[in-house]
This record gives C-alpha cells, structure tokens and sequence, in this order.
C-alpha cells in the first residue's frame, strides 16, 4: 500500500497539472471505481462536470481534490494498485483505466485512473469545517504537517497500552506511517516493533518521531519507494528509495549498521524486519 511519501508524490504532480481546471466530461468505466460514491457512476459524473478543482490536499495516506465552488472533495483511494495519471488526450488508453476525466481548457491532457486490482476509486464527499473530507474526520494530522502536536502524540503514545509499531501504524494517533517507513524508523532507532509504548520515555519517542519524519522526507526527495510498476507519479514514473532502505525487505542481508543478518517475522498480516543485534525483543515479565 502506498504511503505518505508516494502520496505527497501524486499530490504535488497533482497541484502542477490539475488544480485550477475545470471539468468538460467525466466518464466512469468501471463501477468498482466509484463503489464509494453511493450514489452511482452517472451521479458521480454529473455532479462533477463543470466543476473546478482547488488545490489538492493530503493527510496522512489519504489524498483529495477539493471543488472550489462547492463545499465538496474528490477523495482518492488509491488501495493496492490505483494510479491517478495525466495523459495527453491523444494517449493509448491503459488496460486498466477505470476513470477519465476530460477539461475544458484546451490543454491537451485529461486526468486518469487506473486501477489494476480495482481495490481503489474515487468518490465524492462533503467536507468537514476544517476542509477535510467528512469520510476521513478521524484521521490524525501526520508528522510532516506543520500542525502536528508532539506533545499531545508523546502523551497518547505513553497512554496507549499497546506496543511501538502499532503505534506508529494507528492513523488516530499519526497517520502516513504504513510497513515500510515503520520498519524503517524503527531500525533508525533502534527499537524493537514490539516494544511497549508504556516504556518509552519522552525523549525515545521524539527521538522515533524525528527519525519517522526524516525517513519520510528522504523517501520524498527520490519519488517514493516503487517495488513495481503500479506505485508511480502522475507521469507513471516510479519512485527510487527501495534502493536505499535499510530494514525492509532485507531478510538474511547484513545490517548496514553492525553487519548481524536481519531477519525478518510475521506480524498482523504482514511482516517485521529488524536487526536481532540492534533491536533487541523487550524482556517478557516473568
């Protein structure tokens, strides 16, 4: 699934090539792509049509394009294989293009998406007070938002009986932070994922967060981290950081840090990898 470096990736492609158009035509393919809209495919493009996009916005994993007219936002769920794409209207149709949504500006391009697994769509939803898309209210403020709340995220963190990587992975205490740059953050600290958060000090948790936020903006600064070709940009361009991650995916390698091999264990439907040297499991209370 994709996170928050290769979502603000898709954002930003977003603000440079969408915000400010307005829409000609909006034609649905496939009906899983707006199952999130409940009111249909016709609905959804009706209500779309001539209407501008703003700029687009993020928390966390989950990104919008707000309607500057209407107190209204296209949520994008991307799930598993979703892109969204800019083409030139004159470009081969993809085998997976589920939506197109036509401009009126003359511009030559047309937003896409195309969604191989039909895990992701689109859909439209009144937006909270604060801008938000009401489906997503709950959703935590991520630790690259500039009004993110350390000291109210340490002092849940200390409260939440539960363990450091369920933590970072719960989007109502932070969001963004998914498998990888957990693993990865984790490995930076040197902290194990099972860790209870009970047990962290004020200054081990800001120490985590700081290096959650610096890994966060590393992956940022080469497009993401692509393992295949369905996580690209809005120019179907794939990100570059798997090239530099230190713990995930890297079960029997040396760790970059004391050269034990990581190793690498089932947890919740996924995996954890850590190095057994570094990272060593918490005590069990006897």
């Amino acid at each position: 699934m994709p996170e928050l470096p290769e979502v603000e990736v898709v954002r930003r492609g977003l603000e440079r090539w969408v915000a400010g158009r307005t829409v000609e035509a909006v034609e649905v393919l496939h009906p899983r792509a707006v199952r999130r809209h409940p009111a249909g495919a016709a609905d959804f493009a009706a209500r779309l049509t001539g209407e501008t996009f703003g700029v687009p916005q993020r928390r966390g994993k989950y990104l919008w394009l707000p309607l500057e007219r209407r107190d209204l936002s296209v949520l994008g769920h991307l799930g598993m294989s979703g892109q969204l794409l800019v083409q030139p209207e004159e470009a081969t149709d993809e085998k997976h293009l589920r939506i197109r949504v036509r401009f009126r500006d003359g511009a030559g391009t047309e937003l896409r998406f195309v969604d191989q697994r039909t895990f992701g769509g689109l859909s439209l939803h009144e937006n909270t007070p604060d801008g938000l898309p009401d489906v997503i209210a709950h959703i935590a403020r991520d630790p690259l938002d500039p009004l993110f709340d350390e000291a109210a995220y340490h002092a849940a963190l200390r409260l939440k009986r539960t363990t450091v990587k369920r933590a970072l992975l719960d989007q109502s205490l932070i969001s963004g932070v998914g498998n990888i740059y957990a693993d990865e953050a984790l490995w930076r600290a040197r902290l194990h994922y099972e860790r209870p958060t009970a047990t962290l000090t004020r200054p081990r948790s800001a120490e985590l967060l700081g290096h959650v936020r610096d890994v966060m903006n590393a992956a940022l600064e080469v497009g993401g981290t692509s393992f295949d070709s369905l996580y690209v940009n809005v120019n179907g361009e794939s990100g570059y950081f798997d090239r530099s991650l230190d713990a995930y995916g890297r079960e029997d390698e040396p760790c970059r840090r004391c050269g034990t091999p990581m190793r690498r264990r089932p947890w919740m439907n996924r995996s954890s990898y850590f190095c057994p040297r570094c990272q060593r499991p918490p005590r069990v209370a006897s």
